[in-house]
């Protein structure tokens, strides 16, 4: 007797159960909208109205993607879904708002092993909560199954999104002057940078458990490792509508000193001074758990700032004040000086941690 047809459910992909995801997640994406969005979830595009562009003069378009890295791991480990796409919005949008541009809208990409449609849902309705924090529409996405290449319990997610802003306000280098003052916003935790680093010490050198009970946390070790990232994106364009704004630094990959460094123009530099605020716990007990040396957690984490403003000095005030109304901690962390021939970097590290 001949053997049966091959099918795409034996080779290990499940179109039924694709489709059922996507009913559970039309609920979360219908609440994450804007006005301008035209349609609803199901279509091979996303539509925005673009004739909402039309009250600019010189309307740029702004661009980002990116993921979340590593941390996917420990959603994986902890069966905690709801919480990365808050992590995937907040690296996307906040890279946005660095150039001054509104977040408008965001496209996701969900890559599983086995289509498990609850837990697609979950994803999805961290992204959608996370762009309704942004102020941004999730406008629509790809679920990909991937039998075989992924484990059945593996994912990673990817997001696009797209901003706008007025030419002769993009914010950057350009505007930056000397005696501007640098302003600290902080995160919530580890956001999501550093994740190898941090899973290589706390998990292979400590052996420490997701369940672990940590006093310095005061929670476990998967609930701190999970903290959604903070999602700056309407704090900073509170900003820039109270108050001058010449740039700002988007915190992530490469620690607080490389990524400050990126809107530093030449002939200045900005110094920073370490004993204006004092990292959480999760980065000092990444530090003594894997004697990782100073340098190397600052060239890593963020270690406790996730975004920083740099402002004119008699924009301070209103600065911190905008911040601290919208319930966002931040401080003077630092200023911009001339650079000197002896100063080879463009951002300087001075002091340290306040205890």
């Amino acid at each position: 007797m001949p053997e049966s047809g091959s099918t795409y459910a034996a080779a290990g992909v499940d179109i039924e159960a694709g489709d059922r995801a996507v009913e559970l997640m039309k609920e979360w994406v219908k609440k994450a909208s804007r006005p301008e969005v035209v349609g609803g979830l199901g279509g091979f595009a996303g539509l925005f109205d673009a004739s909402a562009l039309a009250r600019y003069q010189r309307p740029l378009l702004a661009s980002a993607t990116d993921g979340v890295g590593t941390k996917v791991d420990i959603a994986r480990r902890m069966g905690v879904y709801d919480t990365i796409g808050h992590d995937l919005v907040g690296m996307v949008v906040d890279d946005l708002v660095v150039c001054g541009a509104e977040p408008l809208f965001m496209t996701d990409y969900i890559c599983v092993g086995k289509v498990y449609p609850e837990r697609v849902a979950a994803i999805v309705k961290g992204i959608a909560e996370g762009c309704t924090l942004a102020g941004c529409a999730l406008v629509g996405g790809e679920t990909a199954e991937h039998p075989g290449l992924l484990g059945a319990d593996d994912f990673d997610v990817a997001g696009a999104g797209t901003g706008v802003v007025e030419a002769d306000r993009v914010l950057g280098a350009d505007r930056i002057r000397t005696g501007d003052a640098v302003i600290a916003m902080a995160s919530s935790g580890l956001h999501s940078n550093g994740y190898s680093l941090v899973r290589h010490v706390l998990f292979d050198r400590a052996g420490w458990a997701l369940d672990r009970e940590v006093p310095e946390l005061g929670r476990t070790l998967g609930e701190e490792l999970l903290e959604p990232t903070r999602i700056y994106s309407l704090d900073c364009l509170a900003l820039t509508r109270t108050t001058e704004v010449h740039a700002f630094s988007h915190i992530t990959g490469g620690g607080l000193a490389n990524n400050l460094a990126r809107v530093i123009p030449e002939g200045l530099r900005a110094v920073v001074d370490r004993s204006t605020w004092s990292p959480g716990a999760i980065f000092e007990l990444v530090g003594q758990a894997g004697s990782v040396e100073r340098l190397e957690l600052e060239k890593t984490l963020n270690m406790g700032v996730g975004m920083m403003a740099v402002v004119p000095a008699d924009s301070v005030d209103v600065a911190l004040t905008t911040l601290a109304d919208r319930g966002v901690e931040a401080w003077v962390s630092g200023e911009i000086t001339e650079r000197t021939a002896e100063d080879a970097e463009a951002v300087t590290l001075t002091g340290d941690h306040a205890s």
